[in-house]
């Protein structure tokens, strides 16, 4: 008999900690997927509030703020999250947490210990993690490195020596780059590096770019050696495209509509004023 064609494939994994803990956990679905992760009694994971999709009756669920985030004014200015989801299980029998991705994304299952303790995400890639994982916020010092959105300049940062489970939008790519090697990727095509990889960002064009267009305005050149995660479809992106598809343009699907009327009514007043000193000639 033919599998129903809403079936989805089941991918088990398992999961040991350091401490020679063992924690199963499945990716369920394709484009917005669940990661469905087992707890044993008292065992607990961290999770990004809002993820939670399902939960057995064991679980207590308790809403707590990260006193750890290092730039939590930063980011609760930007709208996003200060707080976290600890999930426990209390029973006495093994209970399962069904976490779901916040849009249609991948779910990423990253072991700090093989990435030397430490990854650098976007600000929003973070979804939950087992163990021992640390979440903060890091502001980049650099000028050169700040950019026009949260997403340039307020990195996340998870360290640790567990799980951790980020999200990517559309397809997810890995590219591993050598020592010396570099990679020209759009910022908010980054989902998450390595901490050994030097990130360096580059202006494309000259200033009329800025004006005129607002795609790949901004580049981050990537040199190795490390790992780079990319998404082909960042939700900001995807937000966009779906607000322009159902609604008619206006000041917020166009940001620089007075910038092109200033330069419109310009150009205008010059050919205006051109004409009448040719007229008096």
């Amino acid at each position: 008999m033919a599998a129903p064609f809403f079936s989805t494939p089941f991918q088990p994994f398992v999961y040991q900690s350091p401490q020679d803990a063992v924690t199963p956990f499945q990716i369920l679905g394709g484009e917005a997927q669940i990661v469905q992760i087992m707890l044993k009694p008292q065992e607990k994971i961290i999770a990004k509030p809002g993820s939670m999709c399902y939960m057995s009756g064991s679980i207590q669920m308790e809403n707590v703020y990260a006193t750890e985030n290092e730039a939590g004014v930063w980011q609760w200015l930007f709208g996003k999250n200060t707080t976290s989801i600890v999930l426990h299980n209390t029973g006495t029998t093994d209970g399962f947490v069904g976490i779901a991705a916040p849009s249609l994304a991948r779910i990423l299952p990253i072991d700090l210990a093989k990435f030397g303790g430490e990854i650098l995400c976007q600000p929003d890639a973070f979804l939950c993690s087992i163990n021992d994982v640390k979440v903060s916020n890091t502001i980049d010092q650099r000028p050169r490195n700040l950019v026009a959105s949260a997403e340039g300049f307020l990195r996340q940062k998870i360290s640790g020596q567990g799980l951790a489970f980020v999200v990517g939008g559309g397809s997810v790519v890995q590219k591993n780059l050598e020592v010396g090697e570099t990679l020209a990727v759009d910022v908010p095509s980054i989902i998450a590096v390595s901490s050994t990889v030097n990130i360096q960002i580059k202006y494309n064009g000259p200033m009329r770019r800025v004006v005129f267009g607002n795609d790949n305005l901004v580049t981050a050149v990537l040199t190795g050696p490390g790992i780079v995660f990319i998404q082909s479809m960042p939700f900001h992106r995807l937000s966009q495209r779906i607000a322009r598809a159902v609604t008619s343009p206006n000041m917020r699907d166009n940001p620089k509509f007075f910038i092109q009327i200033a330069i419109f009514f310009f150009l205008a007043y010059v050919v205006v004023v051109s004409s009448l000193i040719l007229t008096d000639i």
